[in-house]
């Protein structure tokens, strides 16, 4: 396991001439060039997309925060911990916009010690809120790797074989305090088929290098607060499943909200079965989402019956996961200049004004920078196509 691939480090390469990719304008400036710089990187994603894979559409992920005293170092400001957490909210938001019908965790790592910030769960707003609270975690001691992914793989372990299963890692230290062997309970992780990636905050660290290569993970440290950003939205699309995954039937009820006035006379107020692991305000409602097989309430879906084990979602949920499988084609990239058509965006009806225009292949209408990553990235299918498709009346 020890034995690392052979790979050429950083400083073991040739010397190269970096300052070579910037070129002065005109009037002398490097705006232009970074300008250039960072519109690649915007582009990039959109050819990262997995077509035509298997991937894992019902994720069960935690995310392990590293909450030692080197998150109160002020590289990132007003610090580690701080910039952290607020870029996580962010994160689960969109977690749970692209990812409906999964779950999230999050565990905290100080003084040698690992606990549960929040249990693995499908409702965005309680993850948030825990975030928020945890802006006020004192930072102390040394983190443990080797508890924060046990106690992982405790609950993950037990999740059946058709989901994902997979830890995230933001790792701010250097150093980690075990209470056994790290390399034993890496070759068990790769057992459970759990993938650990890690996103660090300081430096390479050879554990993490081992930890997620013989997970199948990914390893990337930060360079800033905006690549953080970048990073944490990697883990945002579905994983490509492995090929020895399961593949089963799911059952699913898809509840409609029933909606009744206090003033009728068969509507009887109860509880919510959501409200059991809540410690804010219950109140007795008489709508709300009712379990199809045994006719539990709900306020909110996606959610898993407690009662019957019943996944609960609705149509909406099945169609953003289903966006994954089959994505958008990349739009082909033109010269503005080379452009011969209007000078004005599709999408945003805004005037073309960046350097290049994306060009959909099947219905030839021209986007913006902006508009393509918005399209690829959240809408999933062009409004192009949809505005030339035929309108059905129905009957």
């Amino acid at each position: 396991m020890d034995d690392e691939p052979d790979r050429t480090k950083r400083w073991e390469g040739g010397y190269e001439r970096t300052w070579e990719i910037l070129k002065e304008d005109e009037s002398g400036s490097l705006k232009a060039t970074v300008e250039d710089i960072l519109f690649k990187a915007k582009r990039k994603r959109a050819f990262e997309h997995h077509g035509q894979v298997r991937l894992g559409m019902m994720r069960h992920m935690y995310v392990v925060i590293d909450t030692s005293r080197t998150m109160e170092d002020q590289d990132l400001k007003p610090n580690r911990l701080t910039s952290t957490l607020k870029l996580l909210e962010h994160f689960v938001e969109e977690y749970f916009d692209q990812n409906p019908i999964s779950q999230i965790g999050i565990i905290t790592t100080r003084s040698k010690r690992a606990e549960k910030l929040t249990e693995l769960a499908g409702n965005p707003k309680k993850h948030i809120a825990a975030l928020k609270k945890a802006v006020d975690t004192s930072c102390t001691g040394e983190p443990s790797l080797y508890n924060s992914l046990s106690l992982a793989m405790q609950t993950l372990k037990h999740m059946p074989g058709h989901t994902s299963r997979e830890i995230l890692v933001i790792f701010s230290s250097l150093t980690t305090c075990d209470p056994a062997n790290i390399y034993d309970l890496i070759k068990s992780l790769k057992a459970a088929k759990i993938r650990v990636s890690v996103i660090g905050l300081s430096a390479e660290v050879r554990v993490c290098t081992v930890l997620t290569r013989e997970t199948g993970g990914t390893y990337h440290v930060i360079l800033d607060e905006s690549h953080f950003k970048e990073l944490l939205m990697y883990y945002v699309v579905p994983p490509p499943a492995s090929s020895s995954s399961e593949c089963s039937l799911i059952r699913m009820g898809f509840p409609q909200h029933v909606t009744a006035s206090a003033s009728d006379q068969d509507a009887k107020p109860s509880f919510s079965m959501a409200h059991l692991d809540s410690n804010g305000d219950v109140c007795l409602t008489v709508g709300g989402y009712f379990c199809p097989q045994c006719r539990a309430k709900y306020a909110e879906l996606p959610v898993e019956c407690k009662v019957c084990g019943l996944t609960l979602v609705s149509a909406p949920h099945l169609a953003r996961s289903y966006h994954h499988l089959f994505p958008l084609d990349p739009f082909t990239e033109q010269s503005l200049e080379e452009y011969q058509g209007e000078r004005f965006c599709y999408g945003c009806q805004g005037e073309l004004k960046e350097q290049n225009v994306y060009t959909c292949a099947m219905c030839r209408n021209v986007f913006c920078v902006e508009c393509d990553l918005f399209i690829h990235d959240s809408l999933h299918c062009c409004p192009g196509c949809i505005h030339s498709q035929p309108v059905t009346s129905g009957v």
